[in-house]
């Protein structure tokens, strides 16, 4: 089961980066460093193998910040409680010191009655006390004496009271008035208690009725007994009867009110109305105001929410490529691309999509589907074929593998020619279709795919129309990223494998190891003991070719392939060029009927009548029966490689129905249309140098302008956008120079040249045109012009480091700084900063750099020197100067 990068970083406790880089270093290169990538269970073993440590540590400190969060709430909550107590005992003690007597000072009673009279003559005089007017408060009585002493002992005074006048001392100059007895004085701040019988007297004397007098002085037995109120047991199974109060009786209480009379209602209902009407009358103007907001503001929500389920539907047509589908949903090309890829498909950004891929990945998105071009699907009707129909056909066989591990060599030993010196650089370029008649009369249609990263979509093409596919590895090589790639397309198309082991011949050939390296893929070949058929062979020599066709041939009986030759011809498109004589050429494979001279044929966009065929070996020949490869003339344009192609009866039929895709093509192209937006434009504005490289690619065939397109989109960088704003099959032509004139682009011609009007017309326009022949130049020489478009960056080097020793003031210079070059290399054209007890305090230009009285251009490590700094005089003994180069270094990709 496939999981996320986010999942993964959150279970190891890794960062992002650090697992693409340690899968990347384990050959898993294809590692997106996206969260949203998904990686296979084999990748999460190898992570959990390197990283289990690190899982453990996070799950316990998870485990130990669970601890420490519950032994902190159990500590906030005993506090809380601690701290409740506390507050409630300071209320206490608050609300005891407010009932106490306020003291405003203290008496010395013995003093008052001379019995320390002889002391406090010898005492020295204190300091007099200002004395209010009014009486002072006094704390005690004098004369009166306690009641029960016993029941009061004696106490010392409180620490806390305040004293004005010592008590060893009388106090001079205060007239004592009188004294108070503090025991006849009541002080309680609340009323006693009263007793049970004053309170009934009380509550009988207000019971009493006017006009006669009170019943307090009656006797007990003029007094009317209140009955107390006893709470009752309830008996849950005596049943209930409505409300009863005491001793079963109906409580006077009850609620069992009479019904209203009908006056009553009436009237009650002709007051309710009285008032809603008065009320409406009064708010009138603002109950219809509030109506009519309350009905806008329905209509808005229903107009936004018609327009969110219309922007969640896409209406798309048949011919909707990845980048296409990436555009509508505004979502980044490589999300489509990967979510196929987890579909098992892989494909390329203009490679188009069947309706079922679509739907899937537009739900997964959050989209739905609507098709335009239903009715332009329908109208071609496809015959089943019936049981007695079919008759045995060849097997058509895909040979794939990385560049230079020899699949061409190998089919040019099977058909005893040479395509390699065809071929620019050596290498296959395009996707080429070979009919071989065996010695013992046997036919096998081969598929020579190109080994090169970029033709991923042809590989891929040719993995989905074939029956068989050779996998083929050089033994004196390991196993490449591209024989990856191939053995996935293959194994995606769910066709037999056939592994072919070239270069046995070579010295440094080993064979074992590549099956090897096999086994460690889960591809057992069965000299292992695994269901895959390999074959050590040498394409040059030709050891084991004849092992190897038997072996696919093999595969092709237990397939037991058969088509029906007797219908219209239907097939798929495997090239498409454009030849200066003969006009539009497509290399097509049949895959059921019979394709003949004079069909009226419609494929993609484009139809026409059948005026010529030829053979891989351009011959001409009448018809072409299931499973043979032919090139066809008469259409009327390029079609695009991988597209179906069908016969119908007529002429017109075919036409109709390439002029209503050609219109549902264009409109799909005008709704695909990004138009700058202002989220865009701020992303270009606050990169400050947004760059946009404007490119019109045309090729020999159709399939190599889209290997050139696809690799040249995937270099566009944040910086730098890469726009291929055109791309056709056939030379360079006038139109296409004015339309990089227009459009201010580049031309990048593949294996063509422009014409003699054209080229004299980008010299006059100043429009760039390169042509190339091998894809790895263009791609290389796109990428360095487009490096040469960043801004580059700004990076300092510190060239010396000063220290100062004297200062000078010159009168109309200012401050000069004698200073020792204690570091490297100061040059006049330096910057310099002053630096401080080690902060930065100043950053300038040099003023002047002199060595004696002369100006000098640079000073070395241990020479002493004088300098001064543009606008800057803030200078001290022992400040540091450090000068420094700002050096350009070129940006790459």
């Amino acid at each position: 089961m496939p999981v996320k990068l986010s999942k993964v970083t959150k279970d190891f406790n890794v960062g992002l980066r650090t697992i693409v880089d340690f899968l990347s270093s384990k050959g898993y290169a294809d590692i997106e460093e996206n969260p949203n990538f998904r990686i296979t269970e084999e990748q999460y073993e190898l992570l959990e193998n390197e990283y289990r440590k690190d899982k453990t540590q996070k799950k316990e400190s998870d485990i130990l910040g669970l601890r420490h969060k519950e032994k902190i709430k159990a500590e906030t909550t005993v506090s809380l409680e601690e701290f409740k107590k506390k507050e409630e005992a300071e209320e206490i003690k608050i609300e005891v010191e407010a009932r106490r007597p306020k003291i405003l000072g203290k008496i010395d009673l013995d003093a008052t009655n001379g019995k320390k009279k002889a002391e406090s003559e010898s005492a020295p005089e204190p300091a007099p006390v200002s004395v209010p007017e009014k009486p002072v408060a006094v704390e005690e009585a004098v004369a009166a004496p306690k009641e029960n002493p016993a029941e009061e002992p004696a106490k010392p005074a409180e620490p806390e009271v305040f004293s004005p006048v010592s008590q060893s001392a009388p106090a001079t100059g205060v007239k004592v008035v009188g004294t108070i007895d503090l025991s006849a004085l009541n002080q309680k701040t609340r009323p006693n208690k009263k007793s049970k019988e004053e309170r009934r007297k009380e509550r009988e004397e207000k019971q009493a009725p006017k006009g006669q007098p009170g019943v307090a002085g009656a006797t007990n037995d003029e007094k009317k007994k209140r009955n107390r109120i006893q709470k009752e047991r309830v008996d849950l199974n005596k049943p209930f009867n409505g409300q009863q109060g005491k001793n079963g009786k109906k409580d006077r209480r009850s609620f069992d009110h009479t019904q209203p009379s009908e006056e009553d209602v009436q009237k009650q209902v002709k007051e309710t109305l009285a008032m809603l009407t008065n009320k409406q009358k009064s708010t009138k103007g603002a109950k219809y105001r509030k109506d009519k907001r309350l009905a806008a503001s329905q209509r808005m929500q229903e107009e936004q929410e018609q327009e969110r389920l219309e922007g969640q539907t896409i209406k798309i047509t048949e011919f909707v490529t990845a980048n296409e589908l990436a555009s509508m949903m505004n979502v980044p090309v490589t999300k489509v691309i990967g979510t196929c890829m987890n579909l098992g498909l892989m494909v390329s950004i203009n490679q188009r999509l069947d309706a079922e891929t679509i739907n899937i990945v537009a739900d997964e998105f959050g989209f739905k589907t609507e098709y335009v071009s239903a009715q332009v699907t329908e109208s071609i009707n496809e015959v089943e074929d019936k049981p007695e129909d079919l008759l045995p056909r060849a097997p058509i066989v895909t040979v794939m593998g990385h560049v230079d591990h020899g699949k061409t060599s190998l089919l040019d030993y099977i058909r005893k020619s040479n395509v390699i010196a065809g071929e620019a650089g050596g290498i296959t370029q395009h996707i080429g279709a070979y009919n071989v008649t065996l010695e013992s009369g046997q036919h096998i249609t081969f598929l020579d795919t190109p080994g090169h990263e970029a033709f991923t979509a042809m590989r891929a093409r040719g993995a989905q129309v074939t029956d068989v596919a050779i996998i083929i590895v050089a033994a004196d090589d390991d196993i490449m990223p591209q024989t990856v790639e191939a053995i996935h397309h293959a194994a995606a198309a769910n066709v037999p494998i056939v592994f072919a082991i070239n270069k046995i011949d070579k010295p440094t050939a080993n064979p074992d190891k590549i099956k090897e390296a096999l086994a460690k893929m889960n591809y057992l070949v069965e000299e292992w003991g695994g269901k895959y058929q390999s074959q050590d062979i040498s394409a040059k020599k030709g050891i084991g070719v004849n092992e190897l066709l038997e072996k696919v041939l093999l595969e092709a009986e237990i397939l037991d392939l058969k088509a029906n030759p007797n219908k219209n011809a239907v097939g798929s498109v495997i090239e498409s060029s454009l030849d200066k004589g003969r006009g539009y050429l497509a290399t097509v494979l049949v895959e059921g009927g019979t394709l003949k001279m004079g069909d009226n044929i419609v494929c993609g966009t484009h139809f026409g009548r059948v005026k010529a065929m030829f053979n891989e070996r351009n011959q001409r020949i009448q018809k072409a029966l299931p499973a043979e490869p032919v090139l066809v003339l008469g259409l009327n344009g390029a079609p695009q490689a991988g597209e179906k192609f069908n016969v119908l009866d007529t002429e017109q039929e075919a036409r109709e129905i390439a002029t209503k895709r050609e219109q549902l093509q264009r409109e799909q192209s005008i709704r695909t249309k990004k138009h700058l937006t202002l989220d865009e434009l701020g992303r270009r504005i606050a990169l400050g140098n947004f760059q946009e490289l404007n490119v019109i690619v045309k090729g020999d065939v159709d399939g190599s302008i889209e290997a050139l397109s696809d690799s040249l989109i995937k270099l566009s960088t944040p910086e730098i956008q890469v726009n291929v704003i055109h791309k056709a099959v056939g030379a360079i032509s006038e139109s296409d120079v004015m339309l990089a004139s227009a459009s201010n682009a580049i031309i990048v011609g593949f294996q063509v040249r422009p014409s003699v009007d054209a080229r004299r017309l980008a010299e006059k326009e100043e429009i760039d045109i390169r042509l190339y022949s091998i894809i790895y130049d263009a791609i290389e020489q796109l990428k360095d012009a487009m490096e040469g478009m960043l801004s580059p960056e700004i990076n300092e080097e510190v060239t010396a480091t000063l220290e100062v020793l004297e200062l000078f003031k010159i009168s109309k210079v200012g401050v000069v700084a004698g200073c020792m070059v204690r570091d490297g290399k100061i040059k006049r054209s330096n910057k310099v900063r002053v630096i401080r007890d080690g902060i930065v305090i100043h950053s300038g230009a040099l003023g002047s750099l002199k060595r004696l009285k002369d100006d000098v251009k640079e000073m070395s490590t241990g020479m002493d020197c004088g300098l001064n700094i543009e606008h800057y005089n803030d200078l001290k003994v022992g400040d540091m100067i450090e000068s420094f180069e700002e050096v350009e270094v070129k940006k790459t990709l």
